[in-house]
């Protein structure tokens, strides 16, 4: 019988990382070891699954983590430089969504791959990666055609565009040979005048308890393109995010994204 995976949350009195603390208590594949939360959190030494008394207990840091193959993390930039650390230290695989990070922060990750393997991703669905995959073929294949992409999020995210989004804009600009910072457009109002050639427009919805939808349109002459994803519930990030996990634990080090497992899934569905 195979050993299963030894298994960290980091974050995971949060949204995300309740979602993930569910799904993994009825996942086979992992043994989940250490649940770190923010200092001062309220569940800070209360067992992890409350009926259990005998239950693994919230922690506040590293310091009694036992072994761990794979750190799983949706905290925040403090948590995720903690989690960073012990896993340079230990020679731990890490898995993070955790956005809105600092250069210097992103900096570490970024050579962090030469010591241990990491992967990184604004947002964990696999219908999003493959988005991404078809949206910079049709940018590449379509290069003069406009390209406009449209997000909508419940009416309590505070960012805008997405980190879904930019990392859409991101991947088409990259197949153009271009960047966002030349080209991206977020902004039209009053007169802007026409539309710049070469630009990637972006639209924001806020509203309702809408999950995340984002479509790429690709218009030209007479005909246009649109490649979409809809989320209808947040536990695909979560199950993603598990995925990447599995996946990833045993890597050599590396810096990997959602696409390297999709790779991996297709060439192992074609035998």
């Amino acid at each position: 019988m195979t050993q299963a995976i030894r298994l960290a949350i980091n974050g995971a009195s949060g949204r995300m990382g309740r979602t993930l603390l569910a799904l993994v208590r009825e996942d086979r594949r992992f043994e989940l070891v250490h649940a770190v939360v923010a200092a001062g959190s309220e569940h800070d030494g209360m067992p992890v699954y409350g009926e259990l008394p005998t239950s693994l207990r919230y922690a506040r840091d590293w310091d009694a983590a036992p072994a761990v193959d794979v750190v799983v993390d949706f905290s925040g930039p403090d948590g995720l430089s903690a989690a960073l650390t012990y896993c340079m230290e230990h020679g731990v695989a890490l898995v993070t969504g955790t956005t809105g990070i600092d250069a210097a922060l992103d900096a570490r990750l970024g050579s962090a791959g030469q010591r241990i393997a990491v992967l990184r991703a604004a947002n964990f669905s696999l219908g999003v990666a493959v988005l991404t995959r078809l949206l910079r073929e049709a940018a590449a294949a379509l290069p003069d055609w406009d390209l406009e992409i449209v997000e909508a999020h419940h009416g309590r995210k505070e960012d805008a565009p997405s980190g879904t989004a930019l990392a859409l804009g991101h991947a088409a600009a990259s197949a153009r040979h271009t960047t966002l910072e030349k080209d991206g457009v977020y902004v039209r109002e009053g007169r802007p005048g026409a539309r710049r050639s070469g630009s990637i427009g972006f639209a924001v919805v806020r509203g309702g308890d809408v999950v995340g939808e984002h479509t790429a349109l690709l218009l030209g002459q007479g005909e246009r393109v649109e490649l979409s994803h809809r989320a209808t519930d947040r536990s695909i990030f979560a199950r993603g995010a598990l995925e990447a996990a599995a996946w990833l634990a045993g890597h050599k080090p590396g810096t990997y994204d959602i696409d390297d497992l999709l790779q991996t899934r297709q060439a192992k569905a074609a035998g």
